[in-house]
């Protein structure tokens, strides 16, 4: 028996502690050595027993498959968040473009209606007599030329929150937030 070697106590000693209650054996039937420490204590010079050298190895190899798995199912996640916070950004970010054309457009559209009155007006000043076909021509028609609006504009909050400063990657888990 590896127990009697490795805590140099006879097979009478541990059967009689087994038998007496001081030791108690596993499901399997085999003396755990865990309790071989408890009643006996660290045993002198002798490595520990085959049995437990293979239960170490192999609840090491679990739990490092274990912690494997959790951390390639973490990397999908964060691939997957990454992905569509890209995805949003691009959309964003096009829509911004597309904002600042049309803010460019009425800006160019605002300037060709002013010029077009004042040469309007410039024309009637220069024309005493009324001509008819002057009056329909400063009138408008709403479908080529576009209707006068008030500017709706939309009010911009005066106290705007900073932006947090840019955190790496890892330290947004790690790190407190704040």
């Amino acid at each position: 028996m590896d127990a009697s070697k490795a805590f140099k106590k006879s097979r009478t000693t541990i059967y009689e502690a087994l038998k007496n209650g001081e030791l108690s054996r596993d499901h399997d039937g085999l003396i755990d050595l865990s309790e071989l420490l408890r009643v006996y204590g660290n045993p002198i010079g002798v490595q520990s027993s085959t049995r437990t050298e293979h239960v170490q190895k192999d609840v090491q190899v679990h739990v490092h498959s274990e912690v494997e798995s959790v951390l390639k199912d973490q990397i999908s996640l964060l691939k997957n968040q990454l992905d569509l916070a890209n995805q949003r950004e691009k959309s964003l970010m096009q829509h911004i473009e597309d904002l600042t054309h049309r803010i460019e457009f009425k800006g160019t559209l605002e300037k060709s209606e002013q010029k077009d009155i004042e040469r309007i007006n410039q024309s009637t000043n220069s024309n005493i007599a009324t001509d008819p076909r002057l009056k329909s021509e400063m009138n408008y028609d709403r479908l080529t030329t576009p209707e006068q609006t008030e500017n709706k504009r939309i009010p911009v909050p005066e106290h705007v929150k900073p932006e947090p400063p840019k955190r790496g990657f890892l330290s947004r888990f790690f790190l407190p937030n704040g």
